[in-house]
């Protein structure tokens, strides 16, 4: 008999495969769309380079000259694209002029730059160089150096610096040189999230109790080279010990003779001294020495932007950093970089501009302006109406200050149709425009939901949509957490160190709210879960999960189809010299059915799977009492270009692996009206997929050729 497979909307993965029957359990590059799914529309990069580091912030405006802009911020350049192209804004932090101010040597790509007094520069900061006259004996020029970005390689001393050019020095090495400009640029931060060292986050000057611990088996002199222990299997295979007050370093652990060898006696500005047999021995692979720092759980934010338009300008802020802005209706704009906004706050986690009354808002900023030492991770200070540098509240202005009471750190905001959502790490506020005196009125609708990141909410049709540290949740002017048949998936795999980089991003065109976010072990994000608001329904909420990965998203309102940003932590950039950030490549979205990258398509490999359906004497609602044959499939698709691939996943128990009928896969093209199949099993679950470029499709509805074939 021909049965037709009915599955509802939506991934349900708090199920099992068994326990699926009927819906959909699995898949990759899909949506909802009506109800039924189809793969992805595909993607295409947008310039011809790629971007220095990671790009967590994205934002679309267009300027009263009818200019499209894309800014996008990455933890060490600001862009701006236009017109297909990317151009550098970045804030200039300081500029010297330098002479005879280069060291080479032969053979050696190391430039060592000498600065007549403290140079205030990091490892790992951007220097831009230009107007470089010559160098004595090297090969090294002005085509080399001027305009360039360079990454720091080393700090020495406090009045030079390192760099590394992309090939040695063949002369015989610079040892003086002429004039040269060199630019620093602000500093954003690292690419992704950094172990920080300092008091009260390890142990210092003892030991664990507990860990390993053995006895000399002889005695040691200062300068013995290797040490006996009674015992050294519980010691690892290579650290260091303690023995009284002595550190010493090993590289090798001989268990079979309890031998450690490869020492470094003294280490760690100890005293290389001698112990008597039976001496206790510690390992002291945790130990810290009086006064030294140590790491722990603690680490540092990556490095962010937040980005908003104050009408023709671009408004930028360095998290915890200062607010810049930059001015597209300038002449000859794209030339220019962002400057710093004179007498706003120095020190804010972000900014947001409210809409229409035209105001900046700084959030967890000083409450003295210019003493970054007051920052207050739950202070809110606002500019008077129509006013970048007005920010002392007087009778005669709107400026203004709010502290929120619930939390312990604003973590991010949006605008809304008539509001300002504002989330604490536990908590969500309402933010609105009332006007003088006070200007903005505070309500708090909602505890227990705070945001997980920065960028993980989005705004639509007046309502709000975030991801939480425990669910995602909806605010329609009352607070909702939104049923999600992913869930126990996502916040099992969701790696939350790097929470940070979470981003939501809204694709009106299909209805859709997509977070990104880094699954277990991953650094960066590279899973996604996206709920159809449109689709929805409250018996039936539409829920995908997939590995599209993403670190910024902006909607279709400005240049008509979605965009989004791609990190690549390996790949290193062609605008920046010793880059060790990796690179952002930027996409447009729903275009074509392929991923293109560098010009050059490649497969969107798109799946979905249904879960198991069984088969009793009358039909698909069977308890599994009956093995069933599958005779034929006959495909439906609503739409189909090129092949696509059906595989029919069979099974006897819920617990046996799946296998694919021995005919399967098969592809089918647009004139294939059935698939012959014999495919035969206690358990069917159909699924459907694509592996080569140009191919896309709709399911519409399948039916299969069933018949009971006995119970064994």
């Amino acid at each position: 008999m021909l049965q037709k497979i009915k599955i509802q909307p939506g991934f349900n993965k708090q199920v099992t495969a068994t326990g699926g029957e009927g819906q959909w359990v699995d898949g990759d590059y899909v949506r909802f769309r009506y109800g039924t799914p189809e793969k992805i529309g595909g993607w295409a990069q947008l310039g011809d380079n790629t971007l220095t580091g990671r790009n967590t912030a994205l934002h679309h405006f267009v300027n009263s000259d009818g200019i499209k802009y894309a800014a996008l911020g990455t933890n060490r350049f600001l862009y701006v694209y236009s017109g297909g192209a990317f151009y550098d804004i970045t804030p200039i932090k300081s500029t010297t002029t330098l002479t005879n101010a280069f060291t080479t040597t032969q053979n050696d790509a190391t430039v060592t730059i000498t600065f007549a007094s403290d140079h205030n520069i990091t490892k790992y900061d951007i220097i831009r160089l230009d107007n470089f006259s010559s160098a004595t004996n090297s090969n090294f020029d002005s085509d080399d150096f001027d305009d360039t970005n360079f990454m720091v390689t080393t700090v020495p001393t406090s009045t030079t610096i390192t760099i590394e050019m992309g090939s040695a020095e063949s002369g015989s090495g610079a040892s003086t040189s002429g004039g040269v400009r060199v630019r620093h640029f602000y500093k954003i931060g690292p690419a992704v999230e950094e172990a920080t060292a300092g008091w009260g986050l390890g142990l210092w000057g003892g030991n664990v109790a507990g860990e390993a611990f053995s006895t000399l088996d002889g005695a040691l002199t200062s300068g013995s080279s290797s040490i006996v222990l009674d015992d050294s299997s519980a010691f690892p295979a290579s650290g260091s010990v303690l023995i009284n007050n002595e550190r010493v370093a090993y590289t090798s652990n001989t268990t079979g003779t309890n031998t450690l060898s490869g020492l470094t006696r003294g280490s760690d500005n100890t005293t290389a001294a001698s112990h008597s047999d039976g001496a206790t021995i510690y390992d002291a692979s945790d130990y810290t020495k009086w006064g030294a720092s140590q790491t722990g759980d603690l680490v540092t934010a990556p490095g962010l932007w937040h980005l908003d338009n104050y009408g023709n300008k671009l408004i930028a802020t360095i998290a915890d950093g200062s607010t810049f802005e930059w001015d597209s209706n300038a002449t000859d704009a794209t030339a220019t970089r962002a400057t710093i906004i004179s007498g706003a706050p120095t020190a804010s986690q972000f900014t947001l501009v409210s809409t229409p009354d035209r105001h900046l808002i700084c959030f967890g900023t000083e409450t003295t302006i210019g003493t970054t030492s007051t920052q207050d991770d739950m202070f809110i200070r606002w500019s008077s109406q129509e006013s970048l540098t007005t920010w002392t509240p007087t009778s005669t202005n709107t400026a203004g200050t709010q502290r929120l009471a619930d939390g312990t750190r604003i973590v991010g905001a949006i605008r809304g149709r008539d509001a300002i959502y504002v989330w604490t790490d536990t908590s969500l506020f309402i933010m609105r425009f009332v006007g003088p005196p006070f200007t903005f009125s505070f309500q708090q609708v909602g505890t227990n939901c705070g945001l997980i990141g920065q960028n993980a909410a989005v705004e639509v049709d007046g309502s709000a949509y975030w991801m939480s540290e425990n669910g995602f949740f909806r605010y329609t002017g009352k607070l909702e957490s939104l049923p999600c048949l992913v869930e126990d998936y996502v916040y099992d795999d969701i790696n939350t160190v790097p929470k940070q980089h979470i981003c939501a991003g809204l694709n009106n065109l299909f209805g859709e709210v997509t977070w990104f976010y880094p699954g277990s072990g991953a650094a960066s994000n590279n899973r996604s879960v996206t709920y159809n608001y449109m689709d929805s329904t409250a018996d039936r909420p539409v829920w995908t999960t997939g590995s599209l990965a993403r670190s910024s998203w902006a909607d279709s309102h400005i240049f008509g189809k979605p965009h989004g940003t791609e990190y690549d932590s390996s790949a290193t950039s062609d605008t920046t010299v010793g880059n060790t950030d990796g690179v952002t490549i930027y996409y447009e979205h729903e275009t074509g059915v392929n991923q293109v990258k560098a010009g050059t398509a490649s497969a969107i490999a798109a799946n979905i799977q249904t879960g198991d359906f069984d088969l009793d004497h009358k039909g698909l609602d069977g308890d599994g009492e009956f093995i069933m044959k599958v005779r034929r499939v006959l495909p439906d698709f609503l739409s189909q270009t090129g092949n696509a691939i059906v595989t029919l996943n069979l099974k006897n128990y819920p617990s046996d692996s799946q296998a694919s009928s021995s005919l399967g896969p098969f592809t089918v093209s647009t004139s294939t009206t059935k698939v012959d199949t014999r495919a035969r099993g206690r358990a069917v679950a159909l699924k459907i997929s694509n592996d080569s470029i140009g191919q896309h499709w709709k399911v519409g509805t399948f039916r299969l050729d069933i018949q009971p074939d006995g119970r064994r």
